[in-house]
């Protein structure tokens, strides 16, 4: 499950339709990225994300293929929005069902800073000095 949609998405659901298809999960990891107020110094209006339609999504693929191989994880689903989010609003959810919960915490904790270094999505933080495209991903 790879997704990038400028809708939000139920948290709840998203966990269920992933966990439902294994008897054998006894870990579900969950990172939830939202935007906060204050970045750099700054306090932030809203946040805006693009992304390279058709190589974004391949580019998460590979990223859920790897994971899943990498830390013996039974499957790893990625959501991530663009468009306009508001303040405390939901942007990435990234989950991790696993057989034991070690390899999901690692899966998850890689996937989202993997995200974040390769994956053609890009922020652009709307502050009341204008608006700036953050280039950095702490």
């Amino acid at each position: 499950m790879v997704r990038i949609q400028t809708e939000d998405f139920n948290i709840d659901t998203e966990i269920k339709n992933l966990r439902g298809k294994f008897k054998n999960a006894g870990g579900v990891v969950v990172f939830l990225g939202t935007a906060r107020d204050f970045s750099r110094g700054k306090t932030i209006r809203n946040l805006f994300f693009e992304h390279y339609p058709g190589m974004a999504e391949k580019q998460l693929n590979l990223l859920r293929e790897e994971a899943i191989s990498k830390f013996n994880v039974l499957d790893v689903g990625i959501i991530h929005r663009v468009g306009k989010i508001e303040i405390a609003e939901n942007i990435v959810l990234i989950i991790a069902v696993s057989q034991h919960r070690k390899d999901a915490f690692l899966a998850c904790q890689w996937c989202i800073d993997e995200l974040k270094k390769i994956i053609p999505i890009w922020k652009k933080e709307v502050t009341v000095d204008g608006e700036t495209w953050v280039e950095e991903h702490p």
